[in-house]
C-alpha cells in the first residue's frame, strides 16, 4: 500500500504540472504562461550568416596605439615627431630632429616595447621605424573582435524582444542568427549590423566646406555627411561637414540611451549618459570649446552638430535626426548594448515564410497522429487490456514532452517533431519488454502478481540500458549539433525520460491497483 500511494502522489503531481504548462499552447491562457517555441521552421522568420570584419578591428587597434603614441610625445614634449599609418596596420614614425632621437627611443621601449619591430632607418640625424603589432597579438584581436561581436549582437537581440533566437559562432569569423518569428526582417538586419561606433568630433568652420568636398582637404580633417530624407518629396539631403578627424569622446563611456520626446517639436530623440570618467571628459570638451560646434557622428554619418553654448557637467546629451520612433528605439537599443567591433558582412540570407511553416506543422502532425494511431490499435489487438494500459502511458508521454518542452522554453523544430514520432514508437517498445517477460512468467504458471512483479524486475535493468544509452547519444547530438539535429537531440531526450517514467512508474502503478482492488485471476495480456 506504501509503494502504491508514493507512487499515485508523484504521478498525479508530474500529470497536473504537465497538463498546467501544456494548457497555454493550446490557447488556455493560466500560469505560467508559457508556451512552446516553434524553430524558425515552423513558424517562419530569418535566417541570417554574418562575417565578422576581423581585419579592422586590427587597423582599429593600430589607429588606436597611434594616438597613444601622439598622446605620450605631446606628454614628454617631443616635437618634431610626424606619427602616420601605413599599409592600415602599420604605424610609421619619422624623427626629424636628432636630438629627439635618443628620449624617442627610451618612450618606446618604456611604453611600447610590445610592438614589433618592421624597419628603422637613419639618415642625416633624422630616424624613421616602421612597427606593427606581433602576429599573437593579430590572432587575438580577431578572436576577441568575433567574441565581442557575437556579445553584442546577442544584447540587441534580445532588447529587440525575439523569442528564442539561435545565436552561435561557425568557423573562426563567422556568426549564424535564426530570429523565428520575426516579420520586420528589414529592421532586424539593420539592428544587427550596424557597427554603432559613436564619436564626438569638433566641427573645422574655418576652412571651405565646399573646397574640402572637391578634394582639398587640409591636414587632419575629413569630410562627413549628414543625411535627412524629406518627407515630402522622399528624397535623401546631404550636408557635408567638414571635421577635424581626432575622436575626443566615444561611446566606450555610455552608460545609458533611452528615447525621449522633444516638448518643442514633438519628435523623438535619443538621451545619452556617460558614466563618471566620460562625463569628466564631456565636461572638459565642452569647457574648452565654447562656441564652436560639436558633431555627433555614428557609423561615420553625421546625426547633428549644435553649438556649444556653454560647459555641460553631468554627462549629459541628446542626438536628434528627426527620428521615427522605430528609429530611435532601434538607436537607443544599438547604443545601450554597444558598438561592434568591426563591421559585419551578410553572407547569407534567407526568409522563411510562416505558411511554410505551417504546412510542416500540419503533415508533422498529420504523421504524428498517423503513426500514433497504428502503435495504439496494435497494442490493443496484440495486448489486449494490457495494450490499453500502454497506450494510456503512450497518450501521457507525448504530454510530458509538450510539457518539457514549454517549461524549458525549447524550441520545436521539423526534426523535433521526427523526434516525438520516434518517441512514440520507443514509448511503448518498454512496454512489450515488460509484457513479453509477464507472457513468460505467466506461462510458468506463476499468479498474475507474481507473474507481474517478475516481467518487471527483470525487464527494468534492461530498459535502462537502452534508454540511458539513447539518452547519452541525444546528449552528444544536443552539444555538438546545430540548429535542427539540436531540435531532434531535444524531443528525443525528453521522450526517453518520459518513456521512463510511464512504463516504469505510470503503467506498474496501474498493474498494482487492478491486482489490489480487483484481484484478478488472469490477466488480458
Amino acid at each position: 500500500m506504501k509503494n502504491i500511494s508514493w507512487k499515485l502522489v508523484l504521478v498525479f503531481v508530474v500529470v497536473v504540472a504537465a497538463v498546467i504548462y501544456v494548457l497555454p499552447t493550446l490557447k488556455v491562457d493560466i500560469w505560467p504562461h508559457k508556451k512552446i517555441n516553434l524553430g524558425l521552421d515552423l513558424q517562419g522568420g530569418m535566417h541570417l550568416v554574418l562575417e565578422v570584419d576581423s581585419e579592422k578591428a586590427v587597423e582599429s587597434t593600430a589607429e588606436r596605439i597611434s594616438q597613444e603614441i601622439r598622446e605620450e610625445l605631446k606628454k614628454n614634449r617631443l616635437r618634431n615627431i610626424a606619427v602616420s599609418r601605413s599599409e592600415a596596420t602599420r604605424i610609421s614614425i619619422q624623427v626629424k630632429s636628432a636630438d629627439n632621437v635618443g628620449k624617442f627611443k627610451e618612450l618606446l621601449d618604456e611604453e611600447f616595447r610590445d610592438l614589433r619591430l618592421i624597419s628603422e632607418n637613419t639618415d642625416n640625424g633624422a630616424y624613421s621605424v616602421v612597427l606593427g603589432l606581433t602576429e599573437t597579438d593579430r590572432v587575438h584581436i580577431k578572436k576577441l573582435a568575433v567574441d565581442q561581436a557575437l556579445e553584442t549582437i546577442r544584447n540587441r537581440i534580445d532588447q529587440f524582444g525575439v523569442a528564442e533566437p539561435d545565436i552561435r559562432r561557425q568557423g573562426e569569423k563567422r556568426i549564424l542568427i535564426q530570429l523565428p518569428g520575426i516579420k520586420d526582417t528589414q529592421r532586424a538586419k539593420d539592428l544587427i549590423g550596424k557597427t554603432a561606433l559613436l564619436e564626438f568630433k569638433l566641427v573645422d568652420d574655418t576652412a571651405s566646406v565646399d573646397a574640402a568636398v572637391k578634394g582639398d582637404i587640409p591636414p587632419g580633417r575629413e569630410v562627413l555627411y549628414r543625411l535627412e530624407e524629406n518627407p515630402e518629396t522622399q528624397r535623401t539631403i546631404k550636408t557635408p561637414f567638414l571635421l577635424k578627424k581626432r575622436t575626443l569622446l566615444t561611446g566606450a563611456y555610455l552608460t545609458d540611451a533611452r528615447v525621449d520626446i522633444d516638448s518643442q517639436f514633438n519628435e523623438p530623440y535619443v538621451s545619452i549618459s556617460f558614466d563618471k570618467k566620460g562625463a569628466r571628459i564631456f565636461e572638459r570638451i565642452t569647457e574648452a570649446n565654447v562656441n564652436k560646434r560639436l558633431a555627433i557622428v555614428l557609423d561615420d554619418s553625421v546625426y547633428s552638430a549644435p553649438v556649444i553654448q556653454e560647459k555641460i557637467a553631468g554627462g549629459q546629451a541628446r542626438i536628434t535626426g528627426r527620428f521615427t520612433d522605430a528609429e530611435a528605439r532601434d538607436l537607443a537599443i544599438v547604443l545601450r548594448a554597444g558598438a561592434l567591433p568591426a563591421p559585419v558582412n551578410v553572407l547569407e540570407e534567407r526568409t522563411v515564410g510562416p505558411s511554410l511553416g505551417a504546412d510542416s506543422i500540419q503533415k508533422g502532425l498529420l504523421s504524428m497522429i498517423i503513426g500514433g494511431l497504428l502503435v495504439i490499435v496494435f497494442m490493443v489487438i496484440y495486448y489486449k487490456a494490457a495494450g490499453l494500459i500502454a497506450d494510456l502511458a503512450l497518450a501521457l508521454n507525448i504530454v510530458l514532452i509538450g510539457a518539457g518542452l514549454a517549461g524549458f522554453q525549447a524550441t520545436l523544430t521539423l526534426p523535433g517533431i521526427a523526434g516525438i514520432i520516434l518517441t512514440i514508437g520507443m514509448a511503448v517498445d518498454a512496454n512489450v519488454i515488460i509484457f513479453e517477460r509477464i507472457r513468460e512468467e505467466l506461462s510458468r504458471g506463476r499468479t498474475p502478481g507474481a507473474a507481474i512483479d517478475a516481467g518487471y524486475d527483470r525487464a527494468t535493468l534492461t530498459i535502462l540500458d537502452a534508454n540511458v544509452t539513447t539518452l547519452i547519444a541525444a546528449v552528444v547530438l544536443f552539444q555538438f549539433g546545430t540548429g535542427p539535429v539540436k531540435g531532434f537531440a531535444v524531443t528525443l531526450s525528453l521522450g526517453v525520460i518520459a518513456s521512463l517514467f510511464t512504463a516504469l512508474i505510470m503503467s506498474r502503478l496501474i498493474f498494482d491497483y487492478l491486482l489490489m482492488y480487483r484481484k484478478p485471476k488472469t490477466l488480458s495480456i
